[in-house]
């Protein structure tokens, strides 16, 4: 190949054919950036584009000019560090820019000069790939084991919306999910839980590509990883294939075939199993060759290594950055030929599918933009007075099911602790997700809490809504998805039970203590603690309307009592994260108590003693941190006004951060260290939360303030 003076190449006969040039394209595109912006993983793209190629040039359904067509096949890549393999395949595809309000632009998702910027602040490329950032990137990925884990929830959604929209004479959802990933996805433990649970559910639309390399980035995979891959996916109950050479694209296309026409597999063959297939690569140039673990692993390869690959190739050592001719419209006449067809033939049945379905037509459509169906709160439930009151985790399941039986694409589960964490559906017809019955709505992950984390935000970003539930100790093993659910803005709801000490007899092991405090710390996570039943039904008001935010809701086991809100305001506040509860008279409190969840009823009990010493105080409940920080400040300073300084905190849980409400000199009523094992009673009695140590500490903050004023 040359390059002529107009800066056009051309290919002499004789010279690599059209699929060889368009594998090499891939790879200088990946050199050259990693090159360029002096950081990255050059050697993995090399090593794989001619599986990437393959995958998508002759199998992917997928159209460029419509990536967020809704049957289109999702391709996830779990190793996000080989990122510029996606950033090469979306230019040369040719795939087009969505908005974020889901509007085709026309313009190119990742242009050349996008690629030229590789790895620099406020590209398209981003150094792992990210979702709303790059259009064609169906998930956040870089946390090895996260985007294969997720690509099992985006199975999962296939095979729901199959069994829910599909009718015999239409086949409205039948897409695939492929995930490439690698050594490291293959080391860490969230890999494990997801292909087990994919290998139950029997999740036959799942491919994974799996490269072995052998290398990571301390050496040779034998170092610490001498596992039996294949036979421990077949024991998961996975179809296993093997490819010798990753340059091989024969085999590789006769391994992609044998996962899309799997009704053909010989009997002794499960058909409805997931597949993985297994691709020996050598990480570098593409060919066999000494391993090179600064390739694979963060290091550019230098000029006179990247001129050396490009000789290998027939390239012209000195160009940069080039396509040759023939390159684009070969992938249009493939990928982009095939999938324009099939997205055609799919808005043609859609539209004759709506004529006679359109209940069904106007959920897909709504499910599309994120949207809620009409009439979805007209049941939720009003709870009356009660002293003695329902734990959170009850009157939430109450209003679940209410929810869910009128939203039909809300669904959920727990990671086997529905009969404790109460998220069951029970309404009729709400069944069970099983391997013979995909249109249940209760999903069952086993004891399985991080992958059910990057389920969840798998079938969110398959446009289901869905749910997850655990205990609150157990946040800690799902702290990478929701982290990354954040990232992704995806409206996922966590919900998590048995939520401070008041859990009792099970002891510090189960009672979180610095958990709610790291839920706050991720940016863009929605954290609700609910003071009562009523607060609950608006705490799930708040969920049902956030369409980017995921949020976690946080319940008690213990029964809370169910406030007279004639007395009380109206539990509507807690939108605003923050509301005035109980006031002193003329709205002048002396002190400030400040409650969230279980501790706000002994904030209310403590204002009532106060009240009968003639001292005027103020019971906040504050259900959120974070919706209180979005109100305006003249909200915030009418909750907690700047003039009174002596402040009370009252939570079950670490005092880090309640200063920024209470100020330094603030009294925080909180654990300072972990819990024990003993009845509620005397576990809360024991560690400070009382009514009568929130009035002493009241009536010391307004000691204190008024001898500094003195």
């Amino acid at each position: 190949m040359s390059v002529d003076e107009d800066g056009k190449a051309r290919v002499s006969p004789g010279e690599p054919s059209l699929d060889e040039l368009c594998i090499n394209t891939i790879r200088t595109l990946s050199m050259d950036a990693v090159e360029l912006a002096k950081s990255g993983h050059p050697g993995t793209p090399m090593a794989l584009a001619p599986v990437v190629y393959t995958l998508w040039q002759s199998f992917l359904r997928f159209d460029p000019d419509d990536p967020i067509w809704p049957n289109r096949d999702r391709f996830v890549l779990s190793n996000g560090h080989a990122s510029m393999l996606l950033y090469a395949m979306l230019n040369l595809t040719g795939v087009k820019a969505v908005s974020p309000t889901y509007d085709r632009l026309g313009e190119p998702a990742v242009s050349i000069d996008d690629i030229k910027r590789f790895r620099q602040f406020d590209s398209k490329c981003p150094g792992h790939p990210e979702y709303h950032v790059t259009t064609g990137v169906e998930t956040t990925t870089g946390p090895l084991g996260q985007g294969c884990a997720t690509s099992v929830g985006m199975a999962m959604a296939e095979r729901w919306l199959a069994q829910h929209f599909n009718r015999p004479e239409f086949t409205v959802f039948d897409y695939d999910v492929y995930a490439l990933c690698g050594d490291g996805d293959m080391m860490e433990g969230i890999t494990s839980e997801a292909a087990s649970l994919a290998g139950h559910l029997r999740l036959g639309n799942l491919c994974w590509i799996y490269d072995s390399n052998r290398i990571s980035i301390e050496g040779g995979t034998d170092l610490a990883f001498s596992d039996d891959v294949a036979g421990r996916f077949l024991s998961y109950g996975w179809n296993v294939q093997r490819v010798a050479d990753a340059n091989d694209t024969e085999r590789l296309a006769e391994a992609l075939a044998v996962f899309r026409h799997a009704h053909d597999l010989p009997r002794d063959i499960p058909h409805d199993a997931p597949m993985l297939i297994i691709v020996e690569s050598h990480i570098g140039y593409g060919a066999p060759k000494k391993q090179d673990t600064s390739a694979a692993h963060g290091e550019p390869l230098g000029e006179e290594e990247i001129r050396a690959a490009k000789r290998l190739y027939g390239w012209p050592e000195d160009a940069k950055f080039l396509v040759p001719d023939g390159v684009h419209a070969h992938f249009q006449a493939g990928i982009g030929l095939r999938g324009r067809n099939l997205r055609a033939a799919w808005t043609t049945r859609v539209e004759a599918y709506r004529s006679e379905y359109p209940d069904l037509a106007e959920q897909i459509d709504r499910m599309q933009k994120r949207e809620s169906p009409d009439g979805w709160e007209a049941d939720l439930p009003a709870f009356p007075a009660d002293a003695k009151g329902v734990a959170s985790r009850d009157s939430s399941a109450k209003v679940l099911n209410a929810i869910a039986a009128r939203y039909p694409w809300l669904i959920g589960g727990a990671a086997d602790l529905a009969p404790s964490t109460k998220t069951r559906l029970t309404f009729e017809g709400a069944g069970d997700f099983e391997a013979d019955s995909y249109g249940g709505r209760n999903l069952h992950f086993g004891i399985r809490e991080h992958a059910m984390g990057a389920v969840l935000n798998g079938l969110v970003l398959s446009k289901i809504r869905a749910y997850g539930a655990s205990f609150l100790i157990f946040s800690d093993y799902m702290r990478p998805p929701i982290r990354l659910s954040a990232l992704m803005e995806l409206p996922v709801v966590y919900i998590f039970t048995h939520d401070s000490i008041g859990l009792g007899e099970d002891g510090p092991t189960h009672q979180p203590i610095e958990q709610l405090l790291a839920l706050r710390a991720i940016p863009g996570l929605v954290t609700l603690r609910p003071a009562d039943a009523n607060e609950v039904v608006e705490a799930w008001r708040v969920i049902i309307g956030l369409t980017h935010r995921p949020v976690c809701l946080a319940l008690s086991r213990q029964a809370l009592p169910t406030l007279d809100r004639t007395l009380y305001a109206p539990a509507a506040g807690v939108a605003r994260g923050a509301y005035v509860l109980a006031d002193a008279d003329g709205g002048k409190p002396a002190v400030l108590l400040i409650g969230t969840g279980s501790e706000v009823a002994l904030c209310v009990a403590a204002y009532q003693m106060l009240r009968q010493d003639g001292i005027p105080a103020r019971v906040v409940s504050m259900p959120s941190w974070e919706l209180f920080e979005m109100q305006d400040q003249a909200y915030r300073d009418s909750v907690l006004p700047p003039d009174v300084a002596a402040r009370v905190s009252v939570e079950a849980a670490s005092v880090i951060g309640w200063d920024r409400y209470v100020g330094a000199s603030g009294a925080r009523i909180g654990m300072h260290g972990f819990g024990a094992s003993a009845p509620i009673k005397d576990l809360m009695t024991n560690f400070g939360f009382t009514p009568e140590a929130i009035v002493a500490a009241a009536k010391d903050q307004i000691a204190m303030f008024r001898r500094q004023t003195a």
